[in-house]
């Protein structure tokens, strides 16, 4: 007799979480070799490269929301605490200035922009639940391969976790704001470099 499986099954095994406390202290010693690493929920998980698309519109993203934001502190690619995980967003307006930060990295911001080329599943189904958790209003993720920018806002606990009741998807044509500051308005290719 055949059994046939449609997937494998992976057996559930104890995992070592590690604190934000032993990450700092492995990333001194030099056990990350250079590696860009983040850690998601006591997980040290690697980041992938950035190709230059991705660095170009992670730059044009900032230029603009630093526009936006004027005076306020905006972040690229720096950590942000949300319990024991440490994501680093590519970028994130945080309340306060920098000089709040000299410390301690932030623990939520006004807006989360994650810039996606490889990593759209990542982003939505690690990192969303994060930035919910943290109490973030409003998190974009600027989804390169798919041509358009998916903005959520609104987060609250839903079925055990964490999540964003609203979602709205703005493609190219359509022009976008934020949510702190709707007046200011751009079109979606601009920040695409499409």
């Amino acid at each position: 007799m055949v059994y046939a499986m449609d997937k494998p099954k992976t057996p559930t095994i104890p995992r070592r979480r590690f604190t934000r406390e032993e990450y700092y202290r492995m990333a001194e010693a030099g056990l990350f070799n250079g590696e860009r690493v983040e850690l998601i929920e006591g997980d040290i998980v690697r980041m992938s490269p950035i190709s230059p698309l991705h660095a170009a519109c992670v730059h044009r993203v900032f230029e603009w929301i630093s526009g936006v934001f004027s005076g306020a502190c905006v972040r690229m690619q720096q950590p942000l605490v949300i319990g024991d995980s440490e994501p680093e967003p590519d970028i994130a307006v945080v309340p306060g200035k920098l000089e709040d930060y000299l410390d301690a990295h932030p623990t939520t911001a006004l807006l989360v922009v994650e810039v996606a080329q490889t990593s759209v599943e990542y982003d939505r189904e690690v990192k969303l639940p994060l930035y919910a958790r943290a109490g973030v209003p409003e998190y974009w993720i600027v989804n390169l391969d798919e041509g358009c920018i998916e903005v959520y806002r609104d987060p609250a606990p839903m079925g055990g976790g964490y999540a964003y009741r609203s979602r709205r998807i703005y493609t190219k044509g359509e022009q976008i704001a934020c949510l702190q500051k709707p007046e200011k308005v751009v079109k979606v290719e601009e920040l695409l470099l499409a």
